[in-house]
């Protein structure tokens, strides 16, 4: 197994900074961090790209019956997760932070509430809905599969000269 970079911090602070940089790569599309936290970034993200490519489409149809208000038996088609899918979605879940989905200028707060009443977890939906779709579709034209970050070097910082580079999802 691979050897994890220690990045000058204790453990918790590190596995805290990688998840949060992690969080806002896969949020944003693009961070600004060093080098060395960049490919830790990597390592990570690209596993949480990996199981949103290969559990994005893997759903089955029920149908529930339940009774409504006046008494009367109410049967709807529902499309769930399926078991692999469900795992998939929990490990994102535990290892990714929580963002808030930001309100647009023209929105008011109950159009706010109504669009994100349903996304308890924005992130990992966006693995799942953009990234899975998109990155499944250049593996098959590409034959590949992986390297879904790139990494742009923007020369050193001013204080410390610490190497800063851009991730961004490809």
């Amino acid at each position: 197994m691979a050897t994890q970079r220690k990045l000058g911090l204790t453990s918790d602070k590190r596995k805290a900074l990688i998840r949060n940089q992690v969080t806002s790569l896969l949020w944003y599309g693009r961070i600004e961090t060093t080098l060395a936290r960049a490919k830790e970034v990597r390592r990570v993200a690209e596993k949480m790209v990996t199981l949103a490519i290969r559990e994005h489409d893997r759903t089955v149809a029920a149908s529930k019956q339940y009774h409504n208000e006046k008494g009367q038996i109410v049967k709807i088609d529902v499309v769930n997760d399926a078991a692999s899918k469900l795992h998939a979605r929990r490990l994102m879940m535990a290892y990714l932070y929580d963002f808030q989905e930001l309100r647009k200028d023209d929105e008011s707060r109950s159009e706010y509430r109504e669009r994100t009443k349903d996304n308890k977890h924005p992130v990992v939906e966006k693995l799942f809905r953009e990234y899975g779709p998109k990155y499944r579709k250049r593996n098959e034209e590409k034959n590949s599969a992986g390297g879904y970050t790139r990494i742009y070097k923007l020369g050193p910082r001013r204080g410390d000269a610490a190497e800063r580079v851009l991730i961004e999802m490809v």
